[in-house]
C-alpha cells in the first residue's frame, strides 16, 4: 500500500480510477475503507483518492494534540505529493469539518465541494474530556467484542428498519457493495487507540467555520439524513444558508451512515452534481 511523506509523517492512501481527481476525507475513528460503498461506483468516472488521516488506519499516528489546520495541511501535502493542483473534495462527518477548513484556506485548490452529515461547529462549549472518555469506553468494547460493539454503533448509524434488514443476513451484499460481515471485519482491523482518540478529539476545539462559510464560493452539495442522531438536519441546513452556492438534499429514512444505507441515492446525487 503506497504511503506519502507529508508534513513529517507517512500518509497511507489509495488511488482508483482515471479522470478528474476526487478526494475523500473520512470521519472520526474511521479510515479510508469506510468509503467502500462509494469508491467502486465513483471511480468509474473519476480518479478517486482516499487516504487514512493522521492518527488513523495505516497512516502514522504522532502523539500530540491535532488541529484542523494539521489535517488541512496534510491534504495539501498529499495533493502536492500526487501532483494534483485542483480537485473535487468530499468530506463525511468529521471529514466534512476538515473539508470546510480546507476550502476556506485553499479555495483555488478545490473545484466542487461535497459535505455529508457534518457540522459547522461542535455544539455548546465543547470540552473534549467527557467525549474522549465516552469514546474510549466504546473502544474497549470494540477490542473485547468487535461484533457487539459494531451492533451498538449501528443504533446511532442506521435507520431502524434498515438495521433489521442488516440483522437478517450478515452475508448479504447490500447494493452489491458491502455486507455486515465486511463492516464487522472493517471494525476489527486497525482500530484507533485511546491516544489516537484523545489527539483527534482535541482537533474539534479548533473547528468553527460559522463566521467564514459565506466565504466559500465553490459550488457545494450538502447531503443530510432524515434520522441522523449524530448530526441533526438543522446543522446541515445552517451550512446551506451560509454557503451561497450550495444545494442540499435529504436522504429519507436514513441515519448518519447514509453513504452506506443509501449508497445508490448518495452515489447518484454525487454523480449528478459533479457532472
Amino acid at each position: 500500500m503506497p504511503k506519502a511523506n507529508v508534513n513529517g509523517i507517512k500518509i497511507s492512501y489509495k488511488v482508483k480510477g482515471e479522470g478528474y481527481p476526487l478526494i475523500f476525507i473520512h470521519g472520526f475513528g474511521s479510515k479510508k475503507e469506510s468509503f467502500r460503498a462509494q469508491v467502486p461506483i465513483l471511480s468509474e468516472k473519476f480518479k478517486v483518492i482516499y487516504f487514512d488521516s493522521r492518527g488513523a488506519g495505516k497512516s502514522e499516528r504522532p502523539n500530540l494534540p491535532y488541529s484542523m489546520n494539521m489535517f488541512v495541511e496534510d491534504i495539501k501535502g498529499l495533493m502536492e505529493y500526487l501532483k494534483i493542483k485542483k480537485t473535487h473534495l468530499l468530506g463525511f462527518s468529521a471529514g466534512g469539518m476538515v473539508a470546510q477548513n480546507f476550502v476556506i484556506k485553499y479555495p483555488d485548490m478545490v473545484n466542487k465541494l461535497i459535505l455529508i452529515n457534518t457540522l459547522p461547529k461542535i455544539p455548546g462549549n465543547y470540552d473534549p474530556e467527557p467525549y474522549i472518555q465516552t469514546r474510549i469506553k466504546g473502544l474497549e468494547l470494540r477490542v473485547q467484542d468487535p461484533e457487539k460493539a459494531f451492533w451498538e454503533s449501528t443504533k446511532l448509524g442506521f435507520y431502524p428498519e434498515f438495521r433489521e434488514k442488516m440483522k437478517e443476513n450478515q452475508k448479504k451484499k447490500f447494493f452489491g457493495l458491502w455486507s455486515v460481515e465486511d463492516l464487522i471485519e472493517y471494525y476489527k482491523t486497525n482500530p484507533p487507540t485511546p491516544q489516537d482518540i484523545r489527539n483527534i478529539a482535541y482537533s474539534f476545539k479548533t473547528h468553527d467555520t460559522l463566521e467564514r462559510l459565506s466565504e466559500i464560493k465553490n459550488e457545494t452539495l450538502l447531503l443530510t439524513a432524515s434520522h441522523d442522531m449524530l448530526v441533526p438536519q438543522a446543522r446541515m441546513f445552517e451550512i446551506h444558508k451560509l454557503i451561497p452556492n450550495s444545494t442540499i438534499k435529504v436522504m429519507e429514512k436514513a441515519g448518519h451512515e447514509s453513504p452506506k444505507s443509501k449508497a445508490p441515492e448518495v452515489n447518484q446525487a454525487i454523480l449528478n452534481f459533479l457532472g
